[in-house]
């Protein structure tokens, strides 16, 4: 089966321990083969608009955001059917999903069905309340989880049907360095 939709994520394996087994009976998209994951946009392009142009765009964008580093700090909510991890600072994830969103209009995030696009790492979605919370308290004693995010993948596949595969992965650009004289060195000079 042709895949009829994509995805712009970006893959946080340090959380597949302490997330791994949850997402398997509480998220749909795990069960899709999606690892565990910060959304940056979805959904994307249909895939037969993802072509050598749109790929060419995507990496060039991408590689002009610098490299960062997070830590999953703890646990939210979206009412009392999703619950999830917040990344800190959020901030570099907010920018990401603008920056890239600013190139493809057209793929607004969540179709454009929120005005805060709030990023996290989903845990799981529409189950008990009490079985979402005892999910997230056993989570809750992994935290933090401290990781570095140099990439962003591009996934295809159909919602419901399993497994999504990745089309391409698009590294960020390096990590800015200070300028000399500053930080670390000029308060100990």
């Amino acid at each position: 089966m042709e895949p009829t939709q994509t995805a712009l994520i970006v893959p946080i394996p340090e959380a597949e321990e302490a997330v791994g087994r949850f997402r398997a009976s509480l998220d749909r998209a795990a069960g899709w083969g999606v690892p565990a994951h910060v959304t940056v946009l979805y959904p994307f392009l249909p895939p037969q608009q993802i072509d050598e142009q749109v790929l060419a765009v995507l990496r060039d964008t991408i590689a002009g955001i610098p490299r960062f580093d997070v830590a999953l700090t703890h646990v939210g909510w979206f009412g009392d059917t999703v619950v999830w991890l917040a990344p800190q600072p959020d901030r570099p994830f907010r920018e990401l999903t603008t920056t890239v969103w600013q190139q493809f209009p057209e793929a607004p995030p969540y179709a454009g069905a929120h005005s805060d696009v709030v990023p996290h790492l989903t845990i799981g979605h529409d189950a008990a309340k009490t079985t979402l919370s005892h999910a997230a308290q056993t989570v809750s004693a992994h935290l933090p989880i401290r990781t570095a995010i140099d990439r962003v993948r591009l996934i295809a596949g159909t919602p419901d049907v399993s497994p999504w595969r990745t089309v391409c992965e698009f590294p960020l650009g390096t990590t800015p360095q200070a300028p000399a004289g500053t930080g670390f060195e000029a308060a100990t000079a």
